[in-house]
């Protein structure tokens, strides 16, 4: 049977009529499914004929054997609403997706064999990939428009024209679709040039180009790479995501539109990217790395034409506008209703959510339990860690000496560190190290400084034995460019004076899988008094305050010194809160006046937040909030919370166009 779009010099066509493909980019995976249909209405209500998602392969294996296609993982169901609600479906199974998201949509899991290369006919890779896409292409093939489905597009892995020119790894995964039952459109997906397209087309997939602006140009390049066939954008950047520590983005409705009406005006299909951008719960954020490490933030709103709570505001309308030059759409007031929707979704009231209790993470039995001894400091993957904190401990000798009149300890340095790291002595906070944001700065090895605790360490100088513990976070794994497949941990070791430290424990905390298990800890613990954290912490703060760099949010950023400020000896905290809610409704946690970490509502995780900016607050989806009693859990490894509250929407830093 024919695919359902046909291309041809002048166009698409739709079962034989000329046809405009107007899509919008909605990733099931970051939207609750209770709110699917929601969001999938709100693209009708724009304009949109078509549905676009990736396809994100950690989601549906995030651990070796059978995949999971339920609950967030439902791609089957997801594509059926969208069947209901008269959308049809391009379809983006990667194995790569990039979409700012953790690893580029691979599993760490497959990089605990360090001899794997992704994204090329590596024997290795192709077998897990193909392993892998036994069990997805049914769930789309089953759902072709050719089976009486809507699905009427699949893509050939991703922008592969900025990564590689493997051309066998590309005819590959397409031969792979065709022979699992894809037949319907393949299309591949690059950047607007022809270095861009010369790597990522291949021969029996439709090219389509990315681009955000200067549409004219991009049309008139495309129709001399890609001659004879329909043009179509695949990616309409409209807006763009934020990395920690940076100015939130924005981009107006009537500059976006503009560039809307150039490509639809000239015949040319379109996917925006993002109609809804949604959330990257829980830990699933992923990072760019240009000289640095970028992380992605939770918010994954996009500034798209439907918020990340599903709010319609200007751009929504500014697109509708020039989509209602090419479609009979109702006025907007009665296509709401018909669809039974609210330009601007249900919210709870802004209020105070008072802090209940906060509890020293470390005097838990989560923080002092043993765990497997190992040579050196393993990588998150080597333990099979996919996102989280890694607890490394062991015994060092300490010793001090004295250089121009200053007591001193030779410090840690941990080499090759990713990410992030906390370390202790003994049950003092020594300080934090590694990426801050995405600030450009030598980071290898990360230096953690001792001397400035001398005097409690070892008052009567000497040597001794200290226990050393060191939380080794994770803040996304690269998701696109030549750092891709990158490992976590300390992957270079830590060296001490004259040699490198081996024999580590270490245990691996899967942060997005222990809310119930850290709201027992806290509950069974006691609290922390306000005045616990000691002189030496109160001088620390004193000592660095001067030093924070300016930034978008809150204070408390890194210092100078490489010591996160205050130094606090009760960190990490568990820090526990609730708040009540009359009816089942949206609301945004306000987390402006915590450090760094992640929060649970009602034991899921509901992602993590910085006080570096430019994201204040933390969407909560209605489906997660209780009528009545609603439990708050943070666990913060910079500072203890002084407030938290409930936001009516989002709150940012500095905005950048």
């Amino acid at each position: 049977m024919p695919a359902l779009l046909q291309p041809t010099a002048d166009g698409f066509l739709r079962a034989g009529e000329p046809h405009l493909v107007i899509s919008g980019s909605l990733h099931y995976f970051r939207v609750h499914p209770e709110q699917w249909r929601d969001r999938l209405r709100r693209l009708v209500a724009m304009g949109c004929n078509t549905v676009e998602t990736y396809v994100a392969w950690n989601v549906h294996q995030p651990t070796p054997g059978a995949a999971a296609f339920e609950g967030f993982a439902d791609l089957g169901r997801f594509l059926d609403i969208a069947a209901e609600e008269g959308l049809e479906a391009i379809v983006r199974p990667g194995p790569y997706i990039c979409a700012e998201w953790e690893n580029g949509g691979f599993p760490g899991w497959i990089l605990a064999d360090r001899n794997l290369r992704l994204r090329n006919r590596n024997a290795a890779y192709l077998e897990l990939v193909d392993a892998w896409f036994d069990q997805l292409i049914p769930v789309i093939a089953s759902r072709q428009a050719s089976h009486g489905g809507t699905v009427v597009m699949v893509q050939v892995e991703n922008e592969y024209g900025s990564f590689g020119d493997d051309k066998i790894y590309l005819a590959h995964l397409r031969d792979g679709l065709r022979e699992r039952g894809i037949d319907e459109l393949l299309v591949t997906s690059d950047g607007p040039a022809r270095m861009w397209l010369t790597g990522g087309t291949v021969d029996g997939a439709l090219g389509t180009v990315n681009f955000g602006s200067r549409a004219l140009q991009v049309l008139e390049m495309a129709r001399e790479e890609l001659p004879a066939q329909p043009q179509m954008c695949m990616e309409f950047w409209n807006g763009w995501f934020d990395h920690w520590g940076e100015e939130h983005h924005a981009r107006t409705g009537d500059d976006a539109a503009g560039e809307l009406a150039d490509m639809l005006g000239n015949g040319m299909s379109v996917n925006f990217y993002m109609a809804h951008g949604g959330t990257n719960f829980g830990l699933r954020a992923g990072a760019n790395h240009d000289g640095a490490l970028q992380p992605t933030t939770t918010s994954y709103d996009y500034d798209a034409p439907i918020a990340e709570n599903g709010a319609l505001g200007e751009k929504f309308r500014a697109f509708r506008e020039v989509i209602a030059r090419h479609v009979e759409l109702p006025e907007l007031e009665e296509h709401l209703r018909q669809l039974g929707l609210e330009a601007i979704p249900a919210r709870l009231p802004a209020a105070e959510v008072p802090i209940e209790k906060v509890v020293a993470l470390r005097g838990t039995e989560r923080f002092v339990r043993s765990a497997e001894v190992h040579p050196t400091p393993p990588s998150f993957e080597d333990v099979g860690l996919e996102r989280g904190l890694m607890r490394l401990s062991r015994d060092i000798e300490i010793a001090t000496v004295t250089r121009g009149g200053r007591t001193e300890i030779s410090p840690l340095k941990l080499y090759d560190l990713h990410d992030r790291a906390w370390v202790y002595v003994d049950g003092i906070y020594a300080g934090a190290v590694g990426v801050v944001g995405d600030e450009q700065r030598d980071i290898d090895p990360a230096v953690v400084e001792l001397s400035h605790l001398a005097d409690r360490l070892l008052p009567d100088g000497g040597h001794r034995t200290v226990r050393v513990e060191i939380l080794v976070e994770n803040l996304g794994r690269v998701n696109f460019g030549p750092y891709l497949g990158e490992r976590k941990g300390i992957l270079g070791g830590v060296w001490q004076a004259i040699r490198f430290l081996n024999d580590w424990e270490a245990d691996a905390w899967q942060l997005e899988d222990m809310g119930a298990e850290l709201a027992e800890l806290a509950e069974a613990s006691p609290g922390l008094e306000g005045g616990e954290q000691g002189e030496a912490s109160r001088a620390g703060e004193a000592s660095t305050a001067s030093e924070r760099p300016e930034t978008s949010a809150a204070p408390d950023a890194e210092a100078t010194t490489g010591a996160s400020a205050p130094l606090d000896d009760g960190l990490p905290v568990l820090v526990t809160a609730s708040f009540e809610a009359p009816q089942q409704v949206d609301t945004f946690l306000d987390v402006s006046a915590a450090g760094h970490g992640v929060a649970y509502v009602n034991g899921f995780c509901v992602g993590r937040y910085w006080n570096i900016g430019p994201q204040q607050t933390l969407y909560v989806p209605a489906p997660l909030v209780r009528e009545g009693r609603n439990e708050v859990l943070l666990l913060d490894l910079e500072r203890r919370p002084e407030r938290l509250a409930l936001a009516e929407a989002h709150m940012f830093g500095r905005t950048a166009d």
